[in-house]
């Protein structure tokens, strides 16, 4: 019996449109019908250089789901090296060509002598979600352009992260990760934002290793760049906001890196101090707003709900409630991230939700007792709720729909300092 699901967080595998979108100067190519675009692509930022609004699109219909969409495929990959001026082009498949068995595959292959690298990713809606489109994205990357290299460059770290454009933090959030990554002496090479294009994927093979901060989404690349790269690689699996969590992360990098200690310990005092002293000088606030919040919770995607988890709980000293993670998490990673949120500071352990249905997730938080007013971070969705709590409410999940973020992120030392900041903002406002 079919079932009713309130207020998915998440689009369909072809979202990862998104995923291509990020990458400076490649473009998707997609064989679907020709409202997917628009419909995917309703994340306020996701204009640029290439608009979802011009991406090719074969737009297809009743008759070449009876006839077969191939021919048209080819056409649209023709005109689009012709006329659009990329450096990467991806053709992205929706539901109606797989459903009649259109073999995109084949067609990209007749574009194997292109002047520019012509490659596929199957993101039929049936296959998954945007998290799993974009690990076929980054699968397509692998298996379709790179070879293995025949020599390492030393120091170089290829970053990977969470899926750019669903997390609106993404661009700041990998830039600081870059920071912090050279800040300790290594070299950072991400493929995703501002001047990150073709030449930082081809850079991808030379890796002394990858780095993935990101609780499960991208680990079967990484996997996979290790069987056929011989690259490996480091898996953290929560993204650092805060001194505790990012003094953290410096240290498991360096030591895996083989990066000096001190100069790691270096990094991280200059940090923590500077740190330490905008937490102290509100102190008095945060001690005040303890009695008003007493709990927390938050319900965003894996990412999200384990690293402020843990930034809430070994920061700031807030107690968890139930934290939701709405992405769809696949069941062979979900116990591996249910022990993340037991390694709590001061003894605390955090209770995993996952679930996908809103309105599940907010009859449970309407019966649990915050003992005072609830602290709410999550999507668009949980604004109204947390309303009627009297709650202090965050909105820092898709769908995102009251702040706009150019290249603000959470991530790292100084990520933590404007997470404290937004919910304190947020706090004072009670007050007046």
């Amino acid at each position: 019996m079919a079932k009713l699901l309130d207020k998915q967080r998440y689009k369909c595998a072809l979202g990862a449109m998104q995923t291509v979108q990020a990458i400076t100067r490649a473009i998707p190519i997609l064989h679907s019908g020709p409202g997917c675009a628009q419909k995917l692509s309703d994340s306020t930022g996701s204009s640029g250089y290439f608009s979802p609004n011009i991406f090719p699109c074969t737009s297809i219909n009743e008759k070449d789901v009876v006839f077969g969409g191939v021919k048209k495929l080819e056409t649209t990959i023709e005109n689009a090296l012709k006329v659009i001026d990329a450096d990467l082009y991806v053709v992205l498949t929706g539901c109606i060509p797989e459903i009649v068995g259109d073999d995109t595959g084949e067609v990209v292959s007749r574009f194997a002598d292109a002047e520019k690298p012509v490659i596929y990713a199957s993101t039929a809606g049936f296959k998954g979600n945007n998290y799993i489109g974009h690990e076929r994205v980054i699968d397509a990357i692998i298996d379709q352009y790179l070879e293995k290299a025949d020599e390492r460059e030393k120091g170089l770290v290829n970053i990977w992260a969470d899926v750019p454009y669903q997390d609106l933090f993404w661009l700041g959030n990998i830039r600081e990760l870059e920071k912090l990554i050279a800040e300790i002496g290594l070299t950072p090479n991400t493929i995703f934002g501002y001047n990150r294009g073709i030449a930082q994927i081809d850079k991808i093979p030379k890796a002394e290793f990858n780095l993935l901060v990101s609780p499960w989404v991208s680990l079967s690349n990484m996997k996979k760049m290790e069987k056929k790269l011989g690259i490996p690689y480091l898996h953290y699996p929560t993204l650092p906001i805060g001194a505790f969590e990012t003094s953290k992360f410096l240290r498991e990098v360096g030591s895996f890196a083989g990066v000096d200690e001190k100069k790691v310990e270096s990094v991280i005092n200059e940090h923590e101090n500077y740190y330490y002293y905008l937490i102290e000088r509100y102190a008095d606030l945060f001690l005040e707003n303890r009695v008003i919040n007493k709990q927390f919770s938050v319900a965003a995607d894996a990412q999200y709900a384990l690293g402020i988890t843990k930034f809430l709980a070994n920061d700031l000293g807030l107690v968890p409630a139930k934290q939701f993670i709405v992405d769809d998490t696949p069941k062979q990673y979900r116990e591996a991230i249910t022990e993340e949120f037991k390694k709590l500071n001061y003894g605390l352990e955090a209770e995993a939700v996952f679930e996908t249905d809103s309105y599940k997730i907010h009859e449970q938080i309407k019966e649990h007792n915050y003992h005072g007013y609830p602290l709410i971070l999550g999507s668009y969705y949980e604004k109204e709720l947390t309303e009627s709590l009297k709650g202090n409410y965050l909105n820092i999940a898709w769908p995102v729909q009251d702040k706009v973020v150019l290249d603000d992120f959470y991530a790292g030392y100084t990520g933590g300092i404007r997470l404290i900041e937004d919910i304190y903002t947020v706090a004072v406002q009670r007050f007046n």
